[in-house]
């Protein structure tokens, strides 16, 4: 027998490793990608040409220096139209019914003994009611004797003069349309009846009111024309200069002069005010008047020297007042005539 060689293990191991064919790992076939979609064109605008900018204002004379000074103006102010109105609506001055967009209800209970008295209470009084869903540009009124309130109540502080009744001549029902504009001017127009007995007339006032503030003073002036059957057609003018001296100190200086087409007389009647806050609750009026007529010459009627004490008795709404007075009448050749009124009062509005 022949001898075959001796073939080491290892190359017959390497022999049968080659022989088996190898398997080639082949990549992951992958979808093709898709070609992506053009974005939409977007429609260009025309772009509107720039407004060039505003120039700029020249420059004030003084405006760094004058500036300085607007913060503590306005301060200043804004305490002294707050002062004013606390004031006119402590006194239960007209000016308080007259521009108040709020509701109203003021009635006077007034009592003089002395010159021009008569000793007997009198009553008197008026309502103003703010329409609702009339942007406070409607207002119901009703007062009684509507014919006397033809101007301002600067005349609250004379006597009730001899012969006066304790109770109206008459009555008015109105509506009254009013408007502020600027804070500055104020409108206001009304129509209504005058009620005397069952006699019924209508009657038509209007009122407009302008304030000018000049540094530490300020300028009012209102002009009210009426028509009423009892008294015709007249016009009534006032202009008051204000100063507040100190935070309970007011000055005001009151002019007023009232026209009747009828008589063609000139009622005049000049006022130099001082009102002094004592406290919440009280308050102080020093006043001198001078009244006048312009018929059948201009002339002096009478001079009032008075001073009235106010004081709060309950809440905001009820008040009593005590005013002792001295007149000169000419009537009485000058002569001194001594008068002390009483008044008793309901003021009702929104303040607490």
């Amino acid at each position: 027998m022949l001898a075959l060689p001796a073939v080491p293990m290892a190359a017959v191991s390497e022999v049968v490793d080659t022989a088996q064919p190898q398997t080639e790992i082949k990549p992951a076939v992958q979808a093709p990608a898709q070609p992506a979609k053009p974005a939409p064109a977007k429609s260009k605008k025309k772009k509107k040409p720039k407004a060039p900018p505003p120039p700029e204002p020249a420059p004030e004379p003084l405006a760094e220096i004058i500036g300085v000074a607007d913060a503590p103006r306005d301060y200043l102010a804004e305490k002294f139209i707050g002062f004013v109105n606390s004031v006119d609506r402590f006194f239960g001055d007209d000016r308080n019914f007259q521009e108040s967009n709020d509701s109203v209800l003021q009635i006077d209970i007034p009592r003089v003994t002395g010159y021009g008295g008569d000793r007997q209470f009198v009553y008197a009084g008026r309502a103003k009611v703010r329409l609702p869903n009339t942007e406070k540009k409607l207002h119901l009124l009703i007062e009684t004797d509507p014919d006397k309130n033809t101007s301002t109540d600067a005349s609250r502080n004379q006597p009730v003069r001899t012969g006066t009744k304790t109770v109206p001549d008459s009555y008015g029902a109105g509506v009254r349309y009013e408007k502020t504009e600027e804070e500055r001017w104020h409108y206001s127009t009304d129509g209504g009846l005058k009620f005397q007995g069952i006699s019924t007339t209508p009657f038509v006032r209007g009122r407009v009111s302008y304030e000018l503030p000049l540094e530490e003073w300020k300028i009012k002036a209102a002009e009210t024309a009426f028509w009423f059957n009892s008294i015709g057609l007249g016009e009534t003018t006032q202009i008051d200069f204000e100063r507040p001296i100190s935070e309970p100190l007011l000055f005001r200086a009151t002019s007023i002069a009232t026209w009747l087409k009828d008589t063609e007389n000139l009622d005049m009647r000049q006022d130099f005010s001082l009102f002094h806050k004592l406290n919440n609750r009280a308050a102080v009026l020093y006043q001198a008047s001078a009244l006048g007529s312009s018929r059948p010459n201009a002339h002096v009627t009478d001079y009032v020297l008075l001073l009235s004490y106010r004081y709060r008795v309950h809440r905001q709404w009820v008040f009593f007042e005590l005013s002792p007075q001295i007149h000169f009448p000419k009537a009485r050749n000058f002569k001194s005539s001594g008068t002390l009124g009483m008044r008793l009062e309901f003021l009702l509005d929104n303040s607490k």
